[in-house]
């Protein structure tokens, strides 16, 4: 898709500097957009016993602000398919940021409330525009690793948000007040990168009338609700891996709590890293649903082998790395079909609709897997994780289908 300001020799010539700019700019908003969403919960503690409220209550200022972020994500895409990406990206990062600052000035809990929701507000422009303008701006030799840095860079920010609130709280003594003033200030430095390289982040063409779906008809096409639906199976698996692996190896196995969690965290690892993989297999290669088919096998295969037999407490850690792994590696590849098969000017709309699922599989996930370990039920857990996956592979299956068939130049008319 190429800018319509910009012209074709220009668009098509290849740039590498200019694109890994791009990409570091686009990264650096994604990474924020991560860490603030986790900057909250550490300081539970330190609030509970500030503004005397329960956990329960404290809760609420994480879960407004990813519920905020998730449903306001495909409203925003309309709007950014309509106006462009840039004014979005500027306006939600400095709002996102400055609502995290503002907390540190709150008399009361019930106004750190009201700015969480003002930062989910802020968020939600991060994955519609930051794909419209990658979409846009990147060349196609380095589309997968664009995407994968973006979703790497994110997941560093769930990494380093607990590492630096500990940091700042605890190490070196600061108080929650000053810690958020100075987390959400870096946001700023960051809107005026943005700024002062505008020039390069490019928005789509708009789709000439006619020639493609729009608005709503691309959202409940079969294509992307099968998408949809791929985004959110996934999410469902992988949250529940991440929330309850721990708990179900000691249930079934009576895993070392020290053990379980070097598996998580081998999990974790080998998911961060191998979005890397996935960016440079699609940059390479064409076969992209083979290849995340393959790769979902694998990790599969590899869930129900630690839900069903007892490894060796040595080997369960690398089991786990390889397991996430090759999931990361196939989320590059995804957002690769996605992005392909978006219609002109309507990638906004797409990826704020699709990774909407992502949020919402996480939240559906926790009770009905709590409840399995409640009940004893602890073998229930990673089969069904591993039958999550399968089923978001047919969906995945199913939407590349219709994708082929609506990308197929309708048959010739019978000579009469």
């Amino acid at each position: 898709m190429q800018n319509e300001n910009v012209p074709a020799a220009v668009a098509a010539k290849p740039q590498p500097d200019r694109d890994w700019r791009i990409i570091g700019l686009i990264g650096t908003g994604h990474f924020l957009s991560h860490f603030y969403m986790l900057c909250l919960a550490p300081l539970f503690p330190l609030w509970k016993e500030e503004f005397g409220v329960s956990y329960a209550v404290l809760g609420l200022s994480v879960a407004l602000m990813s519920a905020v972020t998730a449903l306001l994500q495909t409203p925003v895409g309309f709007l950014v398919d309509r106006h462009g990406a840039r004014p979005f990206l500027v306006g939600g990062t400095l709002l996102m940021a400055l609502s995290i600052s503002a907390m540190a000035l709150a008399p009361n809990y019930w106004v750190i409330l009201g700015l969480a929701i003002l930062s989910g507000i802020g968020n939600s422009v991060i994955h519609p525009a930051d794909y419209a303008i990658l979409g846009s701006s990147i060349g196609e030799k380095r589309m997968g690793r664009a995407f994968a840095m973006h979703t790497f860079t994110g997941n560093l920010g769930f990494a380093a948000a607990p590492l630096a609130l500990g940091l700042m709280t605890q190490t070196l003594g600061l108080g929650w007040r000053p810690t958020l003033l100075a987390l959400g200030l870096l946001g700023v430095p960051v809107v005026l990168a943005i700024l002062l390289q505008s020039r390069i982040l490019q928005d789509q063409a708009r789709p000439k009338k006619g020639k493609a779906p729009v608005g709503r008809e691309v959202l409940l096409s079969r294509t992307m609700l099968m998408f949809f639906a791929f985004f959110l199976l996934s999410s469902m698996a992988g949250a529940g891996i991440q929330s309850f692996l721990i708990a179900t190896l000691d249930q079934l196995w009576g895993t070392p709590l020290t053990v379980a969690s070097l598996a998580l965290t081998g999990y974790v690892t080998g998911a961060t890293s191998g979005v890397l993989l996935g960016g440079w297999y699609a940059d390479r290669h064409t076969r992209h649903f083979t290849f995340v088919t393959g790769l979902t096998a694998l990790s599969v295969a590899l869930f129900l082998a630690m839900g069903l037999v007892p490894l060796p407490e040595a080997v369960l850690p690398f089991v786990a790395f390889i397991a996430g792994g090759a999931l990361g590696a196939s989320r590059t590849p995804r957002d690769v079909m996605v992005k392909n098969a978006a219609p002109p000017g309507q990638m906004g709309k797409v990826f704020g609709f699709i990774s909407s699922g992502l949020p919402l599989g996480s939240a559906i996930t926790p009770v009905p897997f709590g409840m399995m370990l409640d009940r004893g039920m602890a073998w229930m857990v990673l089969p069904t994780v591993a039958a999550l996956l399968v089923a978001s592979l047919f969906c995945a299956g199913t939407a590349r289908g219709e994708a082929l068939r609506a990308a197929r130049p309708p048959a010739p008319l019978p000579a009469e």
